[in-house]
């Protein structure tokens, strides 16, 4: 597991609205697209749509990885469910509030059953910090 300073420059660095790239697995070779993520705990969040490219890829094969500023990681992605069920009704609250400059202009839909929540529970990675390398595993 991570350290608490870990966790700490994570959060800091990836706690709120988030640019990260995003890579699964397409036909066997990478695709890569950038995603606004939010860190909580050792994942990253996205609200995406369960029938993107993405989510689609996912399912076949829930292996990613990501990369965000001096930090790469792989993970393992799940979709957690609708962004109104019940059992996400807190971090809902924190995706709305993290994702405010852009998420009720009209790029999310709550009412469209196929808007989810993207998990990607990080497995490990490699973060630099002030000139140092840390391995990390999650």
């Amino acid at each position: 597991m991570i350290s608490p300073e870990i966790e700490a420059i994570l959060s800091e660095r990836f706690g709120h609205d988030s640019l990260i790239a995003l890579a699964t697995i397409h036909d066997g070779k990478p695709a890569v697209r950038a995603v606004n993520a939010l860190y909580i705990d050792g994942s990253f969040y996205v609200i995406t749509h369960a029938l993107s490219g993405k989510m689609q890829q996912l399912a076949a094969d829930q292996h990613a990885a990501i990369c965000g500023e001096w930090f790469t990681a792989n993970a393992l992605g799940e979709n957690i469910g609708h962004v109104r069920a019940p059992e996400n009704a807190a971090l809902a609250v924190r995706l709305r509030d993290a994702f405010s400059s852009w998420y009720g202009n009209g790029h999310v839909d709550e009412s469209d059953p196929h808007i989810c929540i993207l998990r990607l529970c990080l497995t490990d990675g490699i973060l630099m910090h002030h000139g140092t390398r840390h391995e990390l595993t999650f």
